[in-house]
């Protein structure tokens, strides 16, 4: 990679008022597989590609669930969104035994980009390499958050992260009009049809390397009902929602090529 005197460390500003290496570390996700999340009047859905570095090796995990009303996504360094996912449950779990309830999905995610904020102006350390797909609920409603490498935070209607992922936020933009008064299911189905829009067409969606999270409201004669407590679907359970979501539509997608998946081996996710 080019390099030049302003990269050294990532408290230094460039002459044109940039630091290269935050620049570097949103590359890192922009290597990652691509993850998606949209959030409606009721729920938020996240849903992401999962890569293999080769063809020995298991699938890498890409949505995490932080607590029963709270989930995240990645694209980038899985070792990154590890040390994150982990302050974050620390957080939760000391929100539960302080006040005695969940902590605000809005509060958690200040948390986490306050801390990576912290890495810019400290010169032992060095931005995380990864950017998230916040999904949560609380008692304001459901909420759909995106955290980048530079520590800056902010909330959603839809969002996609990570390679190839303009071409699923086409897909987005062009019905975004419709996921405020969607249900569970038709979220889900969104979110897997912009999914498939951002592969080669060469590659398919299948069981092993898609996998959705859905968190939310039940929704009882109009009004707010219990909560729908965060659901990872993966494995054989991606069945169902793979055929409903592509019936008809025929493109499945397993991610990027072999030559890509070698090339970042640095796990990269």
């Amino acid at each position: 990679m080019f390099r030049n005197n302003y990269d050294n460390d990532a408290i230094t500003f460039s002459p044109q008022g940039r630091i290269f290496q935050i620049e570097y570390a949103s590359e890192a996700v922009k290597q990652g597989s691509v993850t998606v999340g949209l959030c409606s009047k009721t729920h938020v859905v996240l849903v992401a590609l999962k890569r293999n570095a080769e063809d020995l090796s298991s699938y890498q995990k890409k949505i995490i669930n932080v607590d029963t009303h709270l989930g995240v996504s990645l694209a980038g360094l899985a070792s990154d969104a590890r040390v994150l996912t982990n302050f974050m449950k620390r957080q939760a779990l000391a929100s539960k035994m302080t006040y005695g309830r969940p902590i605000p999905v809005e509060r958690i995610v200040e948390q986490i980009g306050d801390r990576a904020q912290t890495n810019t102006q400290n010169y032992s350390n060095r931005p995380y390499g990864v950017g998230l797909l916040v999904a949560g609920v609380d008692d304001t409603g459901p909420h759909l958050f995106e955290f980048q490498p530079s520590g800056m935070t902010q909330e959603m209607v839809a969002c996609a992260i990570g390679a190839r992922s303009q071409m699923a936020r086409t897909y987005l933009e062009r019905n975004l009009d419709a996921f405020a008064q969607c249900g569970r299911e038709d979220l889900v189905t969104h979110g897997l049809k912009a999914l498939k829009e951002s592969l080669n067409q060469d590659k398919e969606l299948t069981v092993e390397n898609a996998s959705v999270g859905v968190v939310g409201w039940s929704v009882a004669s109009g009004k707010k009902g219990k909560l729908e407590g965060f659901k990872l679907y993966d494995g054989e359970e991606m069945g169902p929602l793979l055929e409903k979501a592509l019936e008809g539509g025929g493109a499945k997608a397993e991610g990027e090529t072999e030559g890509e998946a070698q090339t970042e081996s640095m796990d990269t996710s």
